[in-house]
C-alpha cells in the first residue's frame, strides 16, 4: 500500500512538473514570437472560456460582447490560422446547445418558428452555390473556414429562438445588446475627440489580438487625413461601425417612450444620444440613411415623439456652421460627385455584368471565373446575387419578407397591446429594416470578412421571431 501511494505521488509530481515545463515553454514561445502580453491573454482566454462554457446565458452574452466590442479579435496563437474570439464563443454556445438537447436538459422541444424553413432553404442554397462555384474558381482553407463561419452565423438564428423562450431571457439579451452598443459608441466618441496620437496608440494596443496598427487604425473621408476623421471604435471600419449602430440605435429608440422601459428612461436617453452621436461621427451615409428611415417607421407606427427628434436633428445639421462639411458629404452621395460614390457606381456596373453571366446560382465564394470581372461589391444584395445567384438572393428576400409579414400579423394580433413586448418587437423590426436599407450601399451583413455583422443580423432576426412567439403564446385564448 505504501509503495503504491509513493508511486501515485511520484506520478502526480511528474505530471505537475511536465505541465509546468510545458507552460513555461509555451509562455516563453508566446513572449518571444508573439507579444510579451500574449501569455497573460492566453490565460485570461482559458478562464473566460471556462466561464462561458458553464452557462448558456453567459455564452450568449459572450457572443454579443465580442461581436459588438471586439469583433476582429483573435487569439495570438497561430494554428494555421488565428481562431477569433467570436469563433470560440460560437463554438461554446453551439456545443452547450447541442449538449442540452442531447441530454434532454431543456423543458421544451425544438422550436423552428415559421421562419425556420425559409432560413434553412437559404442556407442550403448557400452550400449548393459554394460547391457549384468550385468549378469556376478554387478556394483556399481561409475561404472554406470563413464560409463555415457564415453558415454558423445564420444557424445562430435557431439557437436564439430556442433559448429566448421566456420574457426574462428575452429581456436580458435585449439589455445586453443595448449596453454593449452603448459601450461601443462611447469608445468611438472618446477615440474621436482625444488627440489623434493617443487614439492611434490605444487602438494599436489591440495588435496583440491581431488588430491593425499604426496610422491604418484612423480613418478619414476619402482616406485623406486633410478631411474630417471618421469614428471607428473597435470596429476597424467606420461603415461597419455604422451598420452596428443601425441595429442598436433603432433597437433602443422605442425604449425612450415605452411605458415599461427596460432601464430608467434617463439612462436610456443617455445611451441613445451616445449611439446616435457616434453614428453621425462615422460619416457613414448609407448607415445614417438606413437608421433615419428606421426611426421614421418606428415613429409612424407608434412613438410619434421620435419624429420631433428627427426634425430637430435635421435642423441642427442644416443650420449649424460646423456641420456644413457633413451636409456637403451627404449631398455628394446624391450627386455622385465624390470618389467613394463614383467607385460604388463602378462596382455596381461590374456586378451587374457578372450577375448577367451567371444569373441562377452565381459563381460561389471563391472568385470570378472571368478575367474582366471580379467578386465583390458594396451592396449586400448584389454581392449575394454574385455569390449565390438570383435564386439565393430571392431566398433571402423571401425570408425577410416572411419575417416582416409575421411582425405585421403579430403586431395587430395583440403584440401592440403588450407594453413589454411591443417596444422590443418594434425596435427589432426597425433595426432590421434599417440594416436592409443600409445594405443597398454596403455589404457587411453578408460578407465572409465580417462574420460578426452576419451574427448580429441573424441574432436580431432570431430575437424578433422569439418575441413574436412570446406574443402569440401570451395572447392565445385560454383553453377551457
Amino acid at each position: 500500500m505504501q509503495l503504491r501511494l509513493t508511486e501515485n505521488r511520484t506520478r502526480l509530481w511528474t505530471s505537475v512538473l511536465a505541465l509546468g515545463a510545458a507552460s513555461a515553454i509555451g509562455g516563453g514561445a508566446l513572449v518571444a514570437f508573439v507579444h510579451p502580453l500574449a501569455p497573460f491573454a492566453a490565460v485570461l482566454g482559458l478562464i473566460a472560456g471556462a466561464v462561458v462554457m458553464s452557462s448558456m446565458p453567459l455564452g450568449l452574452y459572450a457572443v454579443i460582447a465580442v461581436a459588438v466590442l471586439l469583433p476582429f479579435g483573435a487569439l495570438p496563437i497561430n494554428l494555421g490560422f488565428n481562431p477569433t474570439f467570436l469563433d470560440l464563443a460560437l463554438v461554446a454556445v453551439f456545443a452547450m446547445w447541442f449538449a442540452r438537447t442531447a441530454l434532454r436538459q431543456t423543458e421544451t422541444r425544438f422550436v423552428g418558428t415559421p421562419l425556420g424553413l425559409p432560413v434553412l432553404a437559404f442556407m442550403i442554397l448557400a452550400v449548393f452555390s459554394f460547391i457549384a462555384g468550385l468549378a469556376y474558381a478554387p478556394v483556399n482553407t481561409q475561404v472554406i473556414r470563413q464560409f463555415v463561419e457564415v453558415l454558423a452565423a445564420i444557424a445562430f438564428f435557431f439557437v436564439i429562438v430556442n433559448v429566448a423562450q421566456t420574457r426574462a431571457a428575452l429581456r436580458q439579451l435585449i439589455l445586453a445588446l443595448i449596453l454593449a452598443g452603448f459601450v461601443a459608441a462611447a469608445i468611438g466618441i472618446a477615440l474621436y475627440f482625444i488627440p489623434r496620437d493617443w487614439a492611434m496608440t490605444l487602438l494599436s494596443a489591440l495588435r496583440v489580438f491581431k488588430y491593425p496598427t499604426g496610422d491604418r487604425v484612423l480613418r478619414f473621408i476619402d482616406d485623406d487625413p486633410a478631411n474630417p476623421m471618421r469614428a471607428v471604435s473597435t470596429s476597424v471600419d467606420p461603415n461597419v461601425l455604422g451598420g452596428l449602430l443601425i441595429l442598436v440605435t433603432a433597437l433602443t429608440a422605442p425604449q425612450l417612450f415605452a411605458a415599461q422601459p427596460l432601464l430608467p428612461r434617463k439612462w436610456i436617453a443617455v445611451m441613445w444620444v451616445t449611439m446616435f452621436g457616434c453614428m453621425v461621427l462615422t460619416f457613414s451615409r448609407g448607415a445614417l440613411l438606413g437608421l433615419v428611415i428606421a426611426l421614421a417607421v418606428i415613429a409612424t407606427v407608434r412613438y410619434r415623439p421620435i419624429l420631433a427628434v428627427i426634425i430637430l436633428g435635421a435642423a441642427i445639421f442644416l443650420l449649424l456652421p460646423f456641420t456644413q462639411d457633413y451636409v456637403g458629404h451627404l449631398l455628394d452621395a446624391f450627386t455622385a460627385s465624390d470618389r467613394a460614390t463614383q467607385m460604388r457606381l463602378g462596382e455596381y456596373k461590374d456586378a451587374f455584368t457578372l450577375i448577367s453571366r451567371y444569373p441562377l446560382f452565381g459563381v460561389g465564394f471563391g472568385g470570378s471565373p472571368d478575367l474582366d470581372t471580379y467578386l465583390g461589391v458594396s451592396s449586400v444584395y448584389l454581392l449575394m446575387a454574385e455569390e449565390m445567384g438570383l435564386l439565393g438572393l430571392g431566398a433571402f428576400l423571401i425570408a425577410m419578407g416572411a419575417f416582416f409579414n409575421h411582425v405585421w400579423r403579430a403586431w395587430f394580433a395583440g403584440g401592440a397591446r403588450d407594453e413589454f413586448l411591443a417596444p422590443i418587437l418594434l425596435g427589432l423590426a426597425g433595426a432590421l429594416l434599417g440594416a436592409l436599407i443600409g445594405g443597398v450601399v454596403d455589404h457587411y451583413f453578408f460578407n465572409l470578412k465580417f462574420i460578426h455583422a452576419v451574427v448580429l443580423f441573424w441574432l436580431f432576426v432570431g430575437l424578433g421571431m422569439a418575441t413574436i412567439r412570446l406574443a402569440a403564446v401570451d395572447n392565445a385564448p385560454a383553453r377551457l
